[in-house]
Parts: structure tokens; sequence; C-alpha cells
């Protein structure tokens, strides 16, 4: 029999599984090791198949877990172990009249008695009750009074409270269960979507689901409530967007049919309505445009007379965004970490269209070049003007400076000439691997036929900027990957609309040979 003493402790401690199968302590005494509950997680366990209990000499102990059918795995740190007093509540030994009363008897039944109070004591605590300094209670004369309203009346509602605090009946309630799915248990109050058309449905009878949407044919479609027809909602939205454009058409009759309002008064009454949708249609599509502003704002910044360390909304610069510097006259654009020259002043170049006649000097140009001639040769070329055949003139020029001419006024392989400036290249069918030619174009219109591919070009030059347009074609969702010369913010690729028929513009500039920066697409048009 026990010998030690009944210490005033709560009879119920709880573990992480950090521990694994432990032990785990315990600081309440108990006599027997049947006077204890053990739960894994939500799980109760079985004494001697699950858990195994050593007793202290004080009366207090430790659990082992036993990994089995109930604990299936080891515990670990997400795992909870729950010990609690579980002593049955009963008196098994009675004191004969004339028998021997011994004292160990009467402790270990006055023990019992205190762990039976203990256990009592914690499984109330952890139940509902007023506080201690609440008004009395009705049968003392007060207002609080506990006891719950009759199950008939509870029964699938919330638990609410009246002005004194007193229970009573709340609200039906509902569980949001996501999306309807074949093959699923679903109780009383469930609340689902049909991913078909988007109509709320609430269970009214606990079933497991089996079929296909739409809910309403299906064969289980009489355990359903219909909450939300978002088909009729689809309806009505088209029927307004036909009452709003007939609104704006009235709008414009009513102009020329002032003569006519004071017999047309109802007719104008029946129309403010209609007035009003076009309206919050018109301040919808306001916000787009907006929306859409605003975006392209965040890539083009406007103009700056010095280098900006923020986009117009305050947000961090990123790959790709431009500005014009009013100081320098440059278009700029930010490469992912200080801003370059994307475009300059055609100031003091030369231009295709004058065939080298702007040369302020053709002998200094001629000695720039690191081309020798005589005093005759150097006249002669004073002498040449625009014309293509004037560039081929040899009388008095040796053969060895017509050659170094021809070396030298020769246009650069690839270099992007004025028939390129202002060119767009528009391609109807592309699918798979394309290369795009910036020699020939500065812009893009490429109609997605299938999946592309923008293999890298060797035709770009530094400095070209100007856009890329991809149309989807009817069916749609056509996607592009890049080669690695084309780069995105963080890497990121482009992401363009995938509806059938629809069209992004996504803008460039070239950087440095083999890189070609791409902005986010900027505009997405239906």
């Amino acid at each position: 029999m026990a010998d030690y003493s009944i210490n005033a402790v709560t009879r119920r401690a709880v573990f992480s599984g950090s521990a694994g199968t432990g032990p785990y302590a315990f600081t309440f005494e108990i006599l027997s090791q049947t006077d204890l509950a053990v739960y894994f997680n939500a799980q109760v366990l079985t004494l001697t198949t699950d858990y195994t209990v050593t007793i202290n000499a004080n009366g207090t102990g430790s659990v082992t877990i036993v990994v089995g059918t109930n604990v299936p795995t080891t515990p670990d740190a997400d795992d909870q172990i729950v010990i609690v007093g579980g002593r049955d509540i009963e008196r098994t030994t009675d004191f004969v009249t004339a028998g021997d009363l011994r004292a160990a008897s009467l402790n270990e039944q006055l023990d019992s008695q205190i762990i039976m109070i203990q256990q009592i004591s914690e499984e109330s605590s952890r139940g509902m009750r007023a506080p201690v300094f609440d008004p009395a209670l009705v049968a003392d004369g007060g207002v609080v009074d506990m006891t719950l309203p009759a199950k008939a009346s509870r029964a699938g509602k919330t638990l609410a409270f009246d002005s004194n605090g007193n229970p009573v009946v709340g609200e039906d309630i509902g569980n949001w269960r996501g999306d309807w799915a074949a093959a699923t248990s679903y109780t009383v109050r469930d609340l689902v979507k049909d991913a078909s058309n988007y109509n709320v449905y609430r269970c009214n009878t606990a079933h497991t689901s089996s079929g296909t949407t739409p809910i309403s044919s299906n064969a289980d479609s009489a355990k359903w409530d219909l909450v939300v027809d978002a088909a009729y909602a689809a309806t009505q939205a088209t029927n307004a967007a036909a009452s709003a454009s007939a609104a704006a058409t009235s709008a414009t009759n009513s102009a020329t049919s002032a003569s006519s309002a004071a017999s047309s008064a109802s007719s104008a009454s029946s129309s403010a309505s209609s007035a009003s949708t076009a309206q919050t249609a018109a301040e919808a599509a306001q916000a787009a445009a907006e929306l859409a502003l605003d975006n392209f704002t965040d890539t083009y910044l406007g103009a700056f007379a010095s280098d900006p360390t923020v986009d117009n909304d305050g947000n961090a610069l990123t790959t790709g965004d431009l500005y014009f510097n009013t100081t320098s006259n440059e278009l700029k654009v930010y490469n992912g970490s200080a801003w370059q020259t994307a475009a300059v002043s055609t100031a003091g170049l030369l231009t295709s269209a004058n065939n080298l006649s702007d040369v302020a000097s053709a002998a200094t140009a001629i000695a720039n070049l690191g081309i020798s001639a005589t005093a005759a040769e150097l006249n002669v070329l004073d002498g040449i003007t625009a014309s293509t055949a004037e560039l081929n003139y040899t009388d008095g020029v040796t053969s060895a400076i017509q050659t170094q001419l021809d070396a030298k006024l020769a246009l650069a392989g690839g270099t992007l000439t004025g028939a390129a400036i202002g060119s767009t290249d528009t391609d109807t069918t592309n699918t798979g691997n394309v290369t795009l030619d910036f020699s020939a174009n500065q812009n893009f219109v490429l109609t997605l036929t299938g999946n592309v591919t923008l293999d890298n070009p060797t035709t770009e030059q530094v400095g070209q900027s100007g856009f890329i347009v991809f149309i989807q074609d009817g069916t749609g969702g056509r996607t592009v990957s890049l080669g690695t010369d084309y780069e995105t913010a963080g890497g990121a690729g482009i992401t363009l609309s995938s509806a059938a028929s629809t069209t992004d513009i996504v803008p460039y500039v070239v950087a440095a040979s083999g890189r070609i920066l791409l902005g986010a697409p900027q505009l997405a048009f239906a």
C-alpha cells in the first residue's frame, strides 16, 4: 500500500513528441499503473500495448511509448503526448463492522478520494464556466443561468449569449469545403462550389459524393440546397451590359429629343436606372485604364534632369525601365544595377542618305582612316559627292587607294541601316525556333501558331530599341521561351495572355552585344 502524500498538483502533463518514445515524466502521485490515461495526439492509448508505466517510490513516475498500431511511427516534435489522471471513480473496499480498521486501509481509501477529487477538478477546469466575479445565479436571486438551451433548439446552431451573458441559440452555420469532388464525405451544412458553373450549394443530407458535376444533374442533387446561382447572376450581368449599351444610345438620342422630353418623362425615368448601370461600367473601365497607365508609367518613367533612383510609385527600379534625360537629351535604360544610354542625338552623325557628303573634310577623313594618297589623289577625293557612281570614281586614284576606299566606305556587315530604322517585320505563322533579324527590322509582329523559342540573334546593334508584338492564334495558350541573349527582370521570362486572339506588346532595348533587355508585357488587347 502507498505510504506517501498526495500533493496539491494538476493531474495532467502535456509534452511534444520531441523525446521520441520517452520516457515522459509526470509529477502527480498515482497508486497504480491504471490511474493514468495516455493520448498520442487525439488517439487514446492502451496500457502495455501502446505504453508502459514506471512508478517511483514517491508515487510519481514516467510513461514510455510503444510503437505499434496506435502509434505507427516514433513520435517527433510535431506530435503531442498527454498524460492525465484516469483512476476509475469507484470504491471497491468496505470496512466490516467489528473488523480490523487498519491505518494502511484508511490511507488507501483517503488517497483514492483525493486522487479522484483532483481528477474531477482538472477535468472541470477545461470546461466552459462563468468567472467567479460574475453576478449571482438565478437560484440565488441573480440573473446568471449557464444552462444550455434544449437539444432540439440548439442542434445545428451556433452558441450565443444574451444581454445577461446567458447561453442562447445562435445562427445556423456552414463549413466551406471548396470545390465539390467525387468520393468525398460531406456532412450537413457543408458549403461547396460547383466548378463547372460556379454555383454554391449547402449540404442538407450527410453522404459520400459520387458522379460528376454539375451538381444540379448529379444523382445526389436532392442532398444539396442551392445558395448562390452563379449562372443566373451571369445572365443578369449580360442583361445589365446590354442595358448599359442601350442606355448609352438613349443618352445620345435624348440630346436631340429635348422638345419631346415632357411627353417622355415616364420613359426617361426608366432610362435613369439603366444610365446608372452604365456609369458604374464606365467607372470600372476608367479604373482599368488607370491601372494600365500606372503599369506603363512604372516602366517608362518620363523625363528627368538626372537619373531617378525609384519608379513613379516610389518602388525599386527594375531591369528594362526607361526615361528621357533632359540634361543630356538621351533615352536611358536601367540594366538592373545602373542607367545606361539607349538612344543618342543624331547631331553630328553621318547619314546614309547623304552618301558621305556631310564629311567636313574628305582629306582629313582619308588621313584618319590611315589611307596613303598623293596630293593629286586627295584632290580627287575632295571632289567625291554622295552619288554611288562617284563613290566608284577611279580617275586619278591608284588601284591601291581604290581598294582602301572600297574597304573603308563599304557598309559594315550587320550594321543597322536606314532601311531597318522604323521598319516592322510582320510574321503570320510562327512555331518552333524563330530568329529575329535586327539588322533588317526594328519592330516585330509575331502571330503564334504554336509554342515558340526565340533563338539568340547575331544582328542586334547596341542602343537599338523597339517592340515585339505577340498575337495568340485562334487556339491560344501559346508560350514563348527565350534564348540566353534575351534578359528579363529576375530571369522570370515573359508571361503572355493565354486567351485566343489576344495581343501583348513587349518593349526591348539592346544594352550590349548578346544582351537584349525585355520589359514586361505592357499592354494586352483582347
